[in-house]
């Protein structure tokens, strides 16, 4: 006997698809979701990941920054925009070329880490990369990842 699971589908907001295990996680971590219902399927099967996570945001179209922080994490996701029960506009992210005041820099001497100015960063694809405007310190996708703020 087989169990199926069902998830309830959202009537308007946000699908974000085909992510990596385990970045459903991350995701939550890093945006202020606390005022909308989510639902978040982890370590689904999926023809084209093998295994797959998936998180429903009702009620929220999300923003750029939040756009550019869930690629991050999770590039080749799906983002579903989602009015009146029917999907608006679809699309993959794919990495940001700029991140600004999105990733923290891991340098403790950075002027972004003593003074109110804005972090910068350059990020290169293939591996993924980001760069410091200020003080050109090159953080891994690990360290991307840990440093992005919430």
């Amino acid at each position: 006997m087989t169990k199926e699971i069902r998830i309830q589908p959202i009537k308007n907001g946000t699908v974000i698809d085909h992510l990596n295990v385990g970045s459903v996680y991350k995701i939550l971590q890093v945006l202020d979701l606390s005022e909308f219902a989510l639902t978040a399927a982890m370590n689904v099967e999926s023809r084209k990941l093998g295994k797959k996570d998936i998180l429903f945001i009702e009620g929220k179209e999300l923003d750029d920054k939040e756009l550019s922080k869930i690629a991050l994490i999770g590039k080749g996701a799906s983002v579903n925009m989602i009015k009146g029960s029917e999907i608006k506009k679809k699309f993959q992210l794919g990495y940001p070329k700029k991140a600004e005041a999105i990733i923290k820099c891991i340098n403790p001497k950075c002027v972004t880490n003593s003074e109110p100015l804005d972090t910068k960063f350059d990020v290169k694809q293939d591996p993924l990369e980001a760069t410091c405007y200020y003080c050109e310190t090159r953080m891994n996708e690990n360290e991307i990842v840990e440093s992005i703020k919430k």
